[in-house]
């Protein structure tokens, strides 16, 4: 198994994304042959009955997870809560999953926003440069995958 620090959580529903600040949290490659990932969430206690409600309708849950560093790409994973312990003030949330997509979008999403917003030529080249390194945002639709 490799596990990995978390540094940014969101939850993904019908392309709107509900980003979760988190005290902490780790993910988990299970290595177990079946492509299988563990992702512990450490949250404020407020977020209880938002995760109880998800984990009661029994649906996927997708999400998108940035491991280590903020300046890394999302990972879009399809998972189902497991468990959700509650603490004095936090909660911490377990998920279990599968990574959605091998390879990343993210460029290709960038650059056809970029497009759609009217960029072309050395405008284009140096905002697209610009927003790689924020890293926006994207919720990744299901036909991308």
């Amino acid at each position: 198994m490799k596990t990995f620090k978390i540094v940014s959580l969101q939850i993904v529903d019908d392309g709107n994304m509900m980003n979760i600040p988190l005290e902490d949290g780790l993910i988990i490659n299970k290595e177990d042959g079946k492509a299988t990932w563990l992702i512990e969430a450490y949250t404020d206690k407020k977020f209880y009955d938002y995760f109880r409600i998800i984990q009661q309708k029994n649906d996927d849950v997708n999400v998108q997870v940035i491991i280590t560093h903020e300046g890394n790409d999302p990972a879009p994973f399809s998972t189902h809560i497991r468990g959700i312990k509650k603490f004095e003030k936090n909660i911490s949330v377990l998920l279990e999953g599968h990574l959605n997509v091998k390879r990343s979008k993210y460029a290709e999403l960038l650059l056809n926003e970029l497009v759609n917003d009217g960029f072309s030529g050395d405008e284009l080249v140096q905002e697209f440069s610009n927003r790689m390194n924020k890293k926006k945002r994207f919720a990744v639709p299901k036909s991308k995958l």
